[in-house]
């Protein structure tokens, strides 16, 4: 069965983007962001490399689950990209080029989103310090 909100995917204009792989992990619910898929459509074009989602859209409850903020995007539609098979350095400057304004540093992931204004934060000191050797601040 699809989801309601799946009737808005465009799979031609969002080639590289599986709606499983967006999909809220406990339900199967999809979040269509346009601004968001393309963001992460040209990401992938510019690395040229498979960029495995961690985290896309979350229910209501699964954010309640994973401890995720009250207000956060991925209730919309933001995500957290695997740094395994990245340099992170490389994978965070090609998501600023590619339109991501939000940017969460994790030691294993890179959370991105296309908030309206540019925000950054890290994830525990072992993030920053991880990222900061990285000459990301």
């Amino acid at each position: 069965m699809t989801h309601p909100i799946m009737a808005g995917f465009d799979a031609a204009r969002w080639p590289h983007v599986a709606p499983a792989d967006i999909a809220c992990r406990c339900c199967g619910e999809i979040y269509i962001w346009p601004e968001a898929l393309d963001a992460l459509t040209r990401l992938h074009v510019a690395l040229n490399k498979p960029l495995y989602i961690d985290s896309g859209h979350r229910c209501l409850l699964r954010n309640a689950r994973v401890g995720g903020a009250p207000l956060s995007l991925h209730k919309k539609l933001a995500f957290d990209i695997a740094l395994s098979g990245h340099d992170p350095a490389r994978l965070a400057a090609a998501a600023r080029d590619s339109g991501f304004r939000g940017f969460g540093f994790g030691q294993t992931f890179l959370h991105l989103d296309t908030r309206a204004h540019r925000a950054h934060w890290f994830y525990g000191q072992r993030s920053k310090a991880k990222w900061t050797s990285l000459g990301i601040s």
